[in-house]
C-alpha cells in the first residue's frame, strides 16, 4: 500500500506521540483503562531517547490492545479534544502498524470516515461524493494512483443505490445491505489496506450514513406527526409492547420520548436498542393511524381542534424545539451495525 510518507526521525515521532498522549490519556480515564506508566510522555519532555521512543511505542500497543472499536468511536464522537491534526495523526498511527489485527482495520475503517467527514465541506451534496473527491480530501493520509476497482470492492456502488431507494429506516435495516458492506469489509483480508479500496469504504460508509439519517429523521418526524394526529383523534393511549413499551402507553409520554430521542441521536453516541425501538414504535403509529382512519369524520369540533393542537405546541417537550434536518456528515452511527439494529459484539453501533 502507499501512505503519505513519514520519516524515521525520533523527534518526528516523539511529537506524534505527545500529541496522541491526551487523547489516549482522555479515553481511558472516559471508560476506565488503567493504563501502563510511561513516565516520558506524562512529563512530556522535549528531548527524548531512543529508549524514551520505543516505550511510547510499546505504550501505544499495549493501549491499542485495551482499546475496543466502540470506545473509540464513542470517545471521539463526543470529544472536544480532537482536531485535524489529531484525527489524521491517530489515522496515521494505525495504517503504519506492520501487523493489523481486525479491531485495528475496524478502527482504520472508523477513523477514515471520520477524517473525511472532519474536512468535507458540510453542504457537501452526494451526487460530488465520488471516489476521485474523496481521495483528494484523504490525500494527507493515502495517496491512490490508481483509481481502478478491483472487482471485489465493485458491489458497494450497488449497496449504496439499493440503500437509497429505501423508504424507511426499517426497510434499510431489512435490506441487508449494511450487512452486506460489513461483509465484504471482513472478508477482504489485508486487501483492505489497498489505497483504492479505502477510499472505496470510505465513500461507502460516509454515504450510507447520510442514507441512515435521512430515514431516521424521516421515522422521528413521522412518529411525532403520527402522535399528533391521534390525539386529535381522541387517541390517549397507545399497546406499544412490540415496541418495548407498556401495554397502555400514554401518547403524550411518546411524545417526549421522541424529543428526547431527538436530542440523543444528535449528540451522542447511538445504541442499538433506542434504534429498534424507533423502528417499532414506527409501525405501532402507522397501525393505530390505520385503525384509526374510519373515525376521522367523527373527529371533535373545530374549537376542540384547535385547543387540543395548541395543548400540543405548548408542552415542553415542543417548545423551542424544531424537528430534524439532515446532518451532512452526522457522526453517531457506523453502517457495520447488523441488520436488526441491536449492538454487535464487537461494538461497531
Amino acid at each position: 500500500m502507499t501512505v503519505t510518507p513519514k520519516t524515521n526521525d525520533l523527534t518526528t515521532e516523539w511529537h506524534a506521540a505527545r500529541l496522541l498522549y491526551p487523547l489516549y490519556a482522555a479515553l481511558a480515564r472516559e471508560f476506565v483503562i488503567d493504563p501502563p506508566p510511561c513516565a516520558d510522555l506524562e512529563s512530556g519532555v522535549d528531548g527524548p531517547s531512543e529508549e524514551s521512543v520505543e516505550q511510547a511505542r510499546q505504550w501505544f500497543l499495549d493501549m491499542d490492545q485495551r482499546i475496543q472499536v466502540h470506545q473509540l468511536r464513542q470517545f471521539l464522537q463526543t470529544t472536544t479534544l480532537t482536531s485535524e491534526e489529531g484525527l489524521r495523526t491517530l489515522l496515521e498511527h494505525h495504517l503504519q502498524k506492520a501487523q493489523r489485527s481486525d479491531s485495528d482495520r475496524d478502527k482504520t475503517d472508523f477513523l477514515l470516515v471520520q477524517f473525511f467527514s472532519h474536512c468535507a465541506p458540510s453542504r457537501l451534496e452526494d451526487a460530488d461524493v465520488d471516489m476521485e473527491y474523496v481521495a483528494q480530501v484523504l490525500e494527507p493520509v493515502i495517496q491512490v494512483s490508481d483509481f481502478t476497482l478491483p472487482e471485489w470492492v465493485q458491489p458497494l456502488e450497488e449497496f449504496i443505490q439499493a440503500a437509497n431507494g429505501c423508504r424507511g429506516l426499517n426497510e434499510l435495516l431489512s435490506s441487508g445491505m449494511l450487512e452486506k458492506g460489513r461483509t465484504l469489509k471482513t472478508s477482504a483480508g489485508d486487501n483492505y489496506f489497498t489505497p483504492v479500496a479505502m477510499v472505496a469504504f470510505t465513500r461507502f460508509s460516509f454515504l450510507m450514513r447520510r442514507v441512515f439519517f435521512r430515514l431516521m429523521h424521516q421515522d422521528l418526524n413521522a412518529i411525532l406527526d403520527g402522535l399528533r394526529e391521534l390525539e386529535l383523534r381522541g387517541v390517549s393511549s397507545l399497546d406499544c409492547r412490540s415496541a418495548q413499551f407498556s401495554a397502555d402507553e400514554p401518547v403524550a409520554r411518546l411524545r417526549m420520548i421522541c424529543h428526547s430521542w431527538k436530542v440523543m441521536f444528535h449528540a451522542e453516541y447511538s445504541s442499538g436498542q433506542p434504534l429498534r425501538m424507533l423502528v417499532d414504535l414506527r409501525i405501532v403509529i402507522d397501525a393505530a393511524l390505520a385503525r384509526t382512519a374510519k373515525n376521522v369524520g367523527a373527529r371533535p369540533s373545530p374549537e376542540k381542534a384547535r385547543a387540543a393542537a395548541a395543548s400540543i405546541e405548548a408542552s415542553p417537550a415542543n417548545s423551542g424545539v424544531a424537528e430534524f434536518e439532515v446532518n451532512s456528515a452526522p457522526p453517531e452511527w457506523d453502517p457495520n451495525a447488523p441488520a436488526d439494529g441491536s449492538a454487535p459484539d464487537d461494538g461497531t453501533l
